[in-house]
């Protein structure tokens, strides 16, 4: 019989498990706890459990565990970047960053990506599984115990669409934000997506208040069809008309990500059509400069033609920053350690 990772479930779905197994439902919260907020690797520990039902739990689930395969530290911004193996030689990356507001931990949420956005290293060589929200809580968890420092925000904004792997990101987010567990609130919590533009729709009637992040990288649907396939299902009016729907039925802002590519979507024009698109939006740009990327051929913007692409927003009335460049003497991008090794190692 497989196994079920019992880190993936919430309280209340192991309830039912217990349900089932015909023990005691007020156990569940003692076990979420135990997963959660003391964050064991083994039922053994769980010494407020009787031996018994342990060895139940033993029979019927395991306790996803990621370990560290090789960590990068930069010396310029203390960002620290992992590379996890989460089992059977399935690699991921996550990384850690801290800001005077607190630590955040970017998370991924599939080993690898199948949106195929070209400026991305995490979609180079397609997507191999979804995780399991235990194996995207797990890289929260180890990084904690790693640095030694409380972690305040998360981020699914690592490899992986989060909205292509979406009942497993949902269990994530109700796991972490558990008072029960890390009680991470869900204003500190944010999703970003390419664009799927039925399951925006889908997460908006939750009226979660996490932050939507989407990954728009263009002013027009010609550009973001060159770099971004997603773009090809879902036109930009579709998607940002999905944004504004999004804003205003849960009352919380959007972000709009947007990678400055020299030459390709970082012109004054290119921001006079984007300020145009988002004029009367609940929003905010986030300017990336973009990391080089050697799979491709795209050059980050200049700093000149950044400042100029922000000043044209913030003229138009659009809130705007531009991201600090956290990990740059690393390969901080999403997917690059990981695509490395795998490249090494021949996997």
């Amino acid at each position: 019989m497989d196994k079920t990772d019992i880190k993936s479930l919430t309280a209340d779905e192991i309830a039912e498990e217990l349900s089932a197994l015909g023990e005691k439902t007020f156990r569940a919260v003692q076990i979420f706890e135990w997963l959660h907020a003391k964050q064991v690797s083994s039922f053994d520990e769980m010494t407020n459990i009787s031996k018994a039902l342990r060895e139940k739990l033993d029979n019927k689930f395991y306790i996803s565990s990621p370990y560290i395969l090789q960590k990068l530290s930069s010396h310029k911004d203390g960002t620290v970047k992992y590379l996890f193996d989460i089992g059977g030689n399935t690699i991921i990356e996550s990384v850690f960053m801290p800001y005077n507001y607190g630590n955040s931990v970017c998370v991924s949420s599939q080993a690898g990506c199948r949106m195929g956005c070209s400026f991305c290293a995490s979609t180079v060589d397609g997507l191999e599984r979804n995780l399991l929200a235990g194996e995207i809580a797990g890289q929260v968890y180890q990084i904690q115990s790693d640095t030694g420092k409380r972690i305040s925000n998360v981020v699914i904004m690592g490899s992986g669409e989060p909205l292509d792997n979406y009942d497993n990101v949902l269990n994530f987010i109700k796991i972490i934000n558990s008072d029960k567990g890390m009680g991470i609130g869900m204003r500190h919590i944010t999703l970003s997506t390419c664009g799927i533009v039925d399951k925006i729709y889908k997460l908006m009637e939750l009226r979660l208040q996490i932050t939507l992040a989407i990954s728009l990288h263009a002013p027009n649907d010609d550009i973001r069809r060159s770099i971004m396939p997603v773009a090809n299902r879902y036109p930009i009016d579709e998607l940002i008309c999905a944004a504004k729907k999004y804003a205003d039925v849960t009352k919380r802002r959007v972000t709009y990500e947007y990678a400055l590519i020299r030459g390709v979507n970082d012109s004054r024009e290119n921001a006079v059509e984007l300020a145009g698109r988002l004029h009367g939006s609940m929003c905010h740009v986030n300017l990336i400069p973009v990391n080089d990327v050697k799979e491709n051929n795209y050059i980050r913007s200049s700093e000149e033609n950044i400042k100029a692409f922000a000043s044209v927003l913030d003229d138009n009335g659009i809130e705007v920053t531009v991201r600090r460049r956290l990990g740059s003497d690393i390969n901080a991008a999403c997917g690059q350690l990981r695509k490395r090794y795998k490249d090494n190692r021949g996997v």
